[in-house]
């Protein structure tokens, strides 16, 4: 028993320890909660971004948060300000320069100022052969010699739904296949990667994140939020009955919009089976 004094005059109150204890493990909770609570929330963090090859800030640099599917870009003196949480993942890229991820630390939020060093990608081009098809200067011997793109855009009646595939017999067949039966066509793509691809939904919200997108073509930002190498990417495309001339062309943000477009589709479909 614990003696508890209470009012005028004092007159202690027993406790059973029982409960004392009870109280204890409460109170810890609380404080518990209280610190979770605090760490979890978000800040601001200040950054700089510079060349380790020549320490000249870097503008235009792409950051992203991975955790909230965030991004933001560097300024002209190469600083850039971003929403994050302690724990939370940067994705660092720039074309040319290899890219980084950074994993957010308590430290890092409470003295800010992080500093953060690019290094230079050496490249050695190969040599490349250009052959183009002859032209003789006549016209009607020219247009027939020159080739043809039978890549196609299928359109269903009915449904606000697009396929491009090649122009033959057989992917008219496997267009109106994907359309039927979804499910089978593309649970190998979205069925373990439902969390991935809800993040592209956050992706085409944030209209800086889009622009540097438009920009880019070589994939990486896309590899790394959805978790994928770059076979399964081009595997998910061609699910979605996009040609390999899409894959090679678009841009990072037409290949998000395509692929987002489709696993919505995709869930929808999915739903009513």
């Amino acid at each position: 028993m614990i003696r508890v004094f209470e009012g005028t005059p004092r007159t202690p109150i027993f406790l059973p320890l029982k409960e004392v204890s009870m109280m204890k493990k409460i109170l810890w909770f609380c404080m518990f909660l209280c610190v979770t609570t605090l760490v979890a929330q978000e800040t601001v963090l200040h950054g700089h971004i510079y060349s380790v090859q020549n320490n000249k800030p870097m503008p235009n640099v792409h950051i992203l948060n991975l955790n909230k599917v965030r991004g933001t870009t560097t300024n002209d003196k190469g600083d850039f300000s971003i929403r994050v949480s302690a724990n939370d993942t940067l994705y660092i890229s720039f074309l040319g320069y290899k890219s980084t991820k950074i994993r957010i630390t308590n430290d890092m939020i409470k003295y800010q100022g992080l500093k953060i060093g690019m290094t230079e990608l050496a490249y050695t081009l190969q040599e490349v052969v250009v052959t183009p098809y002859k032209l003789t200067g006549y016209l009607d011997i020219d247009a027939k010699n020159a080739p043809i793109n039978d890549n196609t855009r299928y359109s269903i009646s009915g449904l606000d739904i697009g396929y491009e595939s090649r122009a033959s017999a057989s992917a008219v067949g496997r267009v109106l296949s994907a359309v039927m039966n979804p499910a089978d066509l593309l649970s190998r793509s979205f069925g373990a990667k439902g969390k991935e691809m809800r993040k592209l939904r956050e992706m085409r919200k944030d209209n800086e994140l889009s622009d540097a997108l438009s920009t880019r073509y070589d994939r990486e930002t896309l590899l790394e939020l959805l978790q994928v190498d770059r076979s399964e990417l081009e595997d998910i495309i061609r699910s979605c009955n996009y040609s390999n001339d899409f894959i090679m062309t678009a841009n990072d943000l037409q290949v998000l919009e395509a692929i987002s477009q489709c696993y919505e589709e995709y869930r929808v479909l999915h739903k009513k089976k």
